[in-house]
C-alpha cells in the first residue's frame, strides 16, 4: 500500500493572503494513481519547521510532495529544509542553472546573482525540468521514500507533476491501481439521520463511505480502489444501489448534479415555467433560479400576496416565494402549483450568516419533492 502526504509551504497561505489550490490538484492526481493520501499540511517559510515536518512525514508515508519555497529569495527555504531533513548538504548543479538561464533568456533578460540559489538542491537529488518557470524541481530518494519538491505557482506545479512526477511515481512504486470517487447528493434529511440509515456501510474498507454535511445538503462519498476503472465502477455501483434503496427520495443526484439544475430539468420536462420572489436571501435564490425578483422585508402575509401577484402576472405554472427572518432564525415559504397553494415554515439552529443559504436549499428541495409528488 503506497501512501502520501502533501506539504504546502508559504507564510502567505497561513496568513490567508492566498488560497492553496495545489493541495486539491495533487490530491486528485494521487487518487487517480491509487495512492492513499492520509495528511495534508501547511507550514510557513521556516527551514527548521519544514525539515521537522518532512522528517515526520517520511516516517509515516512513502511519498512526500512539497509545493512552494523554491524561488530565488532568502525566504524560499525548501531546498535547505529538504537537505536538512535528509541529513545532507545542498550542492550547486550546473545543469539546473542552465535551465534557469535559458528560461529567463526567453524574456530577454539575464538572471541576477541571487537566482543562482535556485540551482542548489540537496546532494544526490534527481533534478526535474521545469520548462514553464524558473524554479528547478527535484526528488530526493531513500530506500522507503521519495521527497518531491514542486513550485508553488499552480501552472508550474501542475505541468511538472503531470509531465515528470507521475511517470516517476508509477515506475518507482509500481502503481497499477486507481481510486475512483462517487458523490451522492441528498437533501431533506440531516446528517445524523442519514448516518443512522447507512452506518454499516460506513464501516466498509473498500469501497469506503463517508458523509459531508453542507448547508441544507448532505453528500455521501463512495471511494473504491481497484485495478481498473471498470472494476471500481462495479464496486461503487453495488454500494450506491444500497444507499439509494435506503434513502429513497432524499437522494437528488450525484457528482456534478446541483439541486437547482435538478429542479429546472424537472420543470423543463413538464414544459412548465416558474417565477419566484425572495426576501432577505441576499440574491441567493435569484442566482439559482431565473425569473426571481427580490423584495425587502416581506411578512408571511405580504409574501403570500407577492407570490400570488407574480404568478398571476407571469402566467407561470409554478410560483415560489421565500422570506427569511434573521431575528427569528426562520423562513417562510409559499408555493403555487396547478394543484393549489401551500405554505411551509422552517426554523434554523445554525450560524445566522448561513440562514439564507440553508433556506434557499431547503426551498429548492421543497420544490423538487413537490414536483416529484405530482408525477
Amino acid at each position: 500500500m503506497t501512501s502520501a502526504e502533501i506539504i504546502t509551504i508559504g507564510t502567505e497561505i497561513l496568513l490567508g493572503e492566498i488560497v492553496d489550490t495545489n493541495t486539491r490538484h495533487i490530491a486528485r492526481t494521487l487518487r487517480s494513481l491509487g495512492v492513499d493520501l492520509y495528511r495534508t499540511i501547511t507550514i510557513g517559510d521556516n527551514a527548521d519547521r519544514i525539515a521537522e515536518t518532512i522528517q515526520r512525514s517520511m516516517e509515516r508515508a512513502n511519498i512526500i510532495i512539497t509545493t512552494g519555497g523554491l524561488g530565488p529569495t532568502i525566504d524560499d527555504p525548501t531546498r535547505e529544509a529538504v537537505a536538512k531533513a535528509l541529513g545532507v548538504q545542498t550542492e550547486f548543479r550546473e545543469d539546473l542553472w542552465q535551465q534557469v538561464v535559458e528560461t529567463i533568456a526567453r524574456y530577454g533578460r539575464t538572471p541576477s546573482e541571487n537566482q543562482k540559489r535556485q540551482a542548489y538542491v540537496p546532494q544526490g537529488a534527481i533534478g526535474l525540468h521545469n520548462p514553464v518557470g524558473t524554479a528547478p524541481c527535484f526528488i530526493v530518494e531513500t530506500e522507503k521514500n521519495a521527497v518531491i519538491s514542486l513550485p508553488g505557482v499552480p501552472a508550474e506545479m501542475e505541468h511538472v507533476l503531470h509531465e515528470s512526477v507521475i511517470p516517476y511515481l508509477q515506475k518507482r512504486f509500481g502503481l497499477n491501481e486507481i481510486i475512483k470517487v462517487r458523490i451522492i447528493h441528498c437533501s431533506g434529511l440531516g446528517e445524523g439521520s442519514i448516518d443512522e440509515k447507512i452506518a454499516d456501510l460506513e464501516t466498509l474498507s473498500n469501497p469506503t463511505v463517508g458523509l459531508a454535511a453542507h448547508t441544507g445538503v448532505v453528500d455521501i462519498r463512495i471511494a473504491a480502489k481497484a485495478k481498473s476503472e471498470t472494476e471500481a465502477d462495479e464496486m461503487i455501483a453495488r454500494v450506491e444501489a444500497q444507499v439509494r434503496e435506503r434513502l429513497g427520495k432524499i437522494v437528488f443526484g450525484a457528482d456534478d448534479d446541483r439541486l437547482e439544475n435538478v429542479v429546472l430539468d424537472m420543470l423543463t420536462k413538464r414544459g412548465w415555467t416558474l417565477t419566484a420572489i425572495e426576501s432577505g436571501l441576499n440574491g441567493m435564490l435569484a442566482q439559482k433560479l431565473p425569473n426571481t425578483a427580490s423584495q425587502p422585508d416581506l411578512s408571511p402575509a405580504l409574501l403570500t400576496q407577492a407570490v400570488r401577484n407574480a404568478q398571476s402576472e407571469s402566467k407561470t405554472e409554478i410560483a415560489l416565494g421565500v422570506s427569511v427572518y434573521a431575528d427569528e432564525r426562520s423562513a417562510e415559504m409559499v408555493m403555487i402549483t396547478p394543484h393549489g397553494e401551500k405554505t411551509h415554515r422552517i426554523t434554523y439552529g445554525g450560524p445566522p450568516k448561513s440562514l439564507p443559504r440553508w433556506s434557499t436549499n431547503l426551498a429548492l428541495n421543497w420544490l423538487r419533492t413537490t414536483l416529484e409528488e405530482m408525477d
